[in-house]
């Protein structure tokens, strides 16, 4: 007998009508849930958004200034501006450390020295009014992104990059003085 072929241009295809593995076979039909999570959310947001809350409607200040927690506790502007050109100087003291190869030492004095610095500027910049703020924001990033990069230039003992970073370093530190 002649086993028969199946035709490639005429496939016979017949749906398998068996339950999948996981899935339930009931005899009772499914109820249908008249509330969909959809449908929930929706109604309970829209219900929020249009309840007759006045603090809903009404439109919130702009921010003022960030706070970063910066500042020290119960430091006040007074104590920062008596205190920042004595960190300044022990920051720009760590000259003959790095001039001498005492780079984990210049190291340990520079961020000492610039952790306090960094809390006394950014008091006096918080206490001073909008419009002189982004300036001395600016020369505050610029200062401490140099204080980074001489960090950085110190481990590596890289001498001419560290010269480099020293002098914007003392040139923002002079900038900054002058406005304060």
């Amino acid at each position: 007998m002649e086993a028969t072929k199946p035709s490639l241009s005429h496939p016979k295809f017949q749906p398998n009508l068996s339950p999948l593995p996981l899935q339930r076979t009931t005899d009772r039909p499914r109820q249908l849930v008249s509330v969909t999570r959809r449908l929930a959310l929706s109604s309970s947001l829209s219900s929020f958004v249009f309840s007759s809350s006045p603090a809903l409607l009404r439109r919130p200040e702009p921010a003022k200034a960030f706070e970063f927690g910066f500042v020290k506790p119960g430091q006040t502007v007074e104590d920062a501006e008596g205190a920042v050109r004595g960190h300044a100087r022990s920051l720009l003291a760590v000259k003959p450390l790095l001039e001498s190869g005492s780079w984990e030492e210049a190291q340990r004095e520079m961020r000492e020295s610039s952790a306090l610095l960094k809390q006394d500027v950014y008091t006096i910049i918080q206490s001073r009014p909008g419009g002189e703020r982004p300036r001395l924001r600016k020369l505050y990033a610029d200062l401490f992104n140099g204080v980074l990069r001489l960090d950085y230039a110190a481990r590596d003992r890289d001498g001419p990059q560290v010269r480099q970073c020293y002098e914007k370093i003392s040139a923002a530190l002079e900038e900054i003085l002058s406005l304060i």
